[in-house]
């Protein structure tokens, strides 16, 4: 089908799926906006678009909302095996897809109905190097670093899952709340000290092997869900002494289970559903080709 698209999503967090060669017109960032845009166009956290690989199996690539592109998704990934499953591209319960972030495994979990209503992914290894990130500082690990935003003075960790992450903790008991998300979200996303911005986690440890994170991503804002925020908090977390591994996180949208060996390799499991899918009527198609970049 031309112009066609698969929607899905992972505890809220929601991609939709288009593969370039059944398009009448191109992914600029002017039309992924205008795609993702929930008012004016199919509504979405973003776009994931299928490609070749001679690395993996499948090859794939992340789009935020602002048109700008994500090196690595944890929900992404599970929409994206859901959507290679339902749309019969493989049969197969266990592949590899490489991504700009790195190559991952995934494992499906197939349910009464024949559906892929969870995965599990090998998410690869956490490092807290700046170099990493990048961040500006000059030390040797992004440990509980001092930051200042919204004329506040915090701590963060910051960790590269493939994707960077910067996340801050405050004590078991003194939970964060939405309004600090809204306030502290957008100027760490684009603090000077992360040149190429960065997503961010207000993250507290509600048990000994569980945390709470209200989530920020870069060129999307507040999201519901994350699955790499999930590995990038529970690892800090871990690496901070709060919790152990395996590592239940919480989110607004619902839950991820995180583990983690001594090496910080990451393993996310999680739940995935399918919206539906469709085509975009003729008239949407003609806006989009025939829009001028701005």
């Amino acid at each position: 089908m031309k112009n066609a698209y698969f929607k899905g999503h992972g505890l809220g967090n929601d991609y939709i799926v288009m593969d370039p060669a059944e398009l009448a017109f191109k992914l600029t960032p002017e039309n992924i906006r205008l795609i993702c845009d929930r008012n004016w166009g199919v509504g979405s956290d973003g776009i994931l678009t299928p490609e070749k690989s001679k690395r993996a199996d499948f090859g794939l690539r992340i789009y935020n909302p602002d048109g700008s592109e994500a090196e690595k998704s944890g929900n992404g990934l599970r929409i994206f095996a859901r959507y290679l499953h339902a749309t019969r591209k493989t049969r197969r319960k266990s592949f590899s897809v490489n991504t700009k972030g790195g190559l991952v495994n995934i494992q499906l979990h197939i349910d009464r109905y024949g559906d892929a209503g969870a995965a599990t992914v090998d998410m690869g290894k956490a490092t807290f190097k700046p170099r990493a990130l990048p961040c500006t500082l000059k030390v040797d690990e992004l440990i509980e670093q001092p930051i200042t935003a919204a004329g506040q003075k915090l701590k963060f960790t910051g960790i590269s899952v493939g994707n960077p992450h910067c996340v801050i903790f405050r004590p078991a008991g003194k939970m964060w709340t939405r309004e600090d998300l809204l306030e502290l979200g957008p100027e760490l996303e684009n603090h000077k000290l992360f040149p190429k911005r960065i997503n961010v986690q207000l993250a507290v440890p509600t048990g000994p092997r569980e945390i709470f994170i209200f989530i920020w991503e870069r060129g999307a804002g507040e999201t519901q869900a994350s699955g790499s925020s999930s590995c990038a908090a529970a690892s800090a977390a871990v690496r901070l002494g709060l919790v152990k591994s395996p590592v239940t996180v919480n989110a607004p949208g619902g839950t991820l289970n995180i583990s983690m060996d001594d090496d910080y390799d990451l393993t996310m499991a999680g739940p995935v559903a399918e919206v539906g899918r469709g085509a975009l009527s003729p008239s949407f198609v003609r806006q989009l080709r025939s829009r001028k970049k701005s």
